[in-house]
């Protein structure tokens, strides 16, 4: 084969101006989990594993920026697996109880506010384990995804004006109309990333000088031949290790999305076409009429496309001082005053959220610093701090750069 050089590699340098096809492509490529999406995380699968290292023409790593950003597919479909391995701990009945309470309350339409098919809701369980989904695409307004569950299956489908949810297990449906601006070509718009393309959309965002861009070699992806784009950080006290894209090489399609932590291990996040192909679907596969008997939820529009601008109002960050970010690049940090003093809640009126603080806290780790004492938990990826007068600090940075942004902040 024809190697790839992985001294190939574009760094954008500090006071650099980025190119046009960087800025572009900035659009469709670097990871969601380094974006507080770092809820969304993928263990390596071996039924994913690439097969062969095709021989393919050189390119560098600004070509093949370049390449994805000139990709234009309007239509394609095939099966996606994305495992999660966040390494958390086994929450158990816990687990479920606050996975419902989220349903119920993202809800807007149905009586009981909340309804099973809400796709804000029911997508969350993307956040862990291991998952198949069924993805198709014509265009900016047809879109279709399938969340495989057993017997049960899980559809969210977006055409034209409309936008339905539909849970075959509690034969419930949830409706709503798109914004106008609802999706672009490729995915419906949705709070949680759930094919390759929707993780590299968020990795390539950040590249900057904080950011290292190489061509990893080849592989081959559910069949087709595609090259191996890594993106490392280069900063010290990140959790994240790197980021590897698998770039069709025909079409510029992101077919494979990996993040392997810097701790060493099996991925944390991995997602990855096992079948894939770029014809038009069939108009009927985008049909939908709710199933005799289905209980039909009707959602507002804000409410009904996850990922629309959240900002004017609501939400759970109300009550709370503004959010801050200290840091830059991969090491930011989020932080932000609950208001509440004492640390993880243990009493809370919600019952779920105080016995789930007493049952993290458990699992923290102490700490003290010039900010005082608080309580870290750890996952892969993700780590947080919560300190005893009440402030949160979190991003994908180690327990020490979480401490010191608290003592920096005191």
């Amino acid at each position: 084969m024809a190697p790839i050089d992985s001294d190939d590699s574009t760094t954008a340098g500090a006071g650099e101006e980025p190119q046009a096809g960087r800025r572009k492509a900035a659009r469709y490529v670097v990871p969601v989990a380094v974006v507080g999406v770092a809820a969304v995380t993928i263990g390596l699968v071996p039924a994913l594993a690439d097969s062969g290292d095709p021989d393919l023409p050189k390119v560098t790593a600004e070509q093949l920026i370049e390449k994805i950003a000139a990709s234009d597919v309007q239509q394609m479909s095939g099966t996606v697996r994305i495992n999660t391995d966040l390494g958390l701990p086994d929450l158990g009945g816990l687990e479920s109880g606050l996975m419902s309470g989220m349903a119920a309350g993202r809800g807007s339409g149905g009586d009981d506010g909340g309804s099973a098919a809400d796709p804000s809701a029911k997508l969350t369980e993307l956040a862990s384990g291991s998952h198949t989904l069924r993805v198709a695409v014509d265009g900016p307004d047809r879109q279709k995804l399938s969340l495989m569950e057993n017997a049960a299956e899980y559809s969210l489908i977006h055409d034209g004006k409309d936008v339905w949810g539909y849970d075959s297990k509690s034969n419930e449906v949830y409706h709503s109309t798109a914004p106008a601006s609802s999706g672009s070509a490729g995915q419906p718009r949705k709070d949680v990333p759930a094919t390759p393309k929707d993780f590299a959309d968020e990795a390539l965002a950040s590249i900057d000088d904080t950011t290292s861009v190489s061509v990893g070699g080849t592989a081959q992806v559910a069949g087709r031949d595609a090259y191996r784009l890594v993106v490392e950080p280069k900063q010290d006290g990140s959790t994240v290790g790197a980021i590897t894209v698998a770039v069709d090489a025909e079409t510029g399609t992101p077919l494979k999305f990996t993040l392997t932590p810097a701790s060493g291990g099996a991925a944390v996040v991995d997602v990855g076409f096992t079948k894939v192909g770029f014809a038009k679907p069939d108009a009927s596969t985008f049909d939908f009429t709710p199933p005799e008997g289905a209980k039909v939820t009707e959602g507002d529009k804000s409410a009904e496309v996850p990922g629309h601008d959240r900002e004017a109002g609501g939400g759970p960050a109300e009550g709370l001082d503004a959010l801050k970010v200290i840091g830059e690049g991969w090491n930011s940090i989020a932080a932000f005053d609950t208001g509440s003093r004492g640390g993880l809640p243990t009493d809370s009126p919600a019952g779920d959220l105080g016995a789930l603080g007493g049952f993290l806290g458990s699992f923290g780790d102490q700490v003290k610093g010039d900010f005082g004492s608080g309580t870290v938990f750890k996952t892969r990826l993700v780590n947080a701090l919560i300190t005893d007068d009440g402030k949160v600090y979190a991003g994908a940075v180690t327990k020490d750069a979480l401490v010191k942004a608290a003592d920096a902040a005191k």
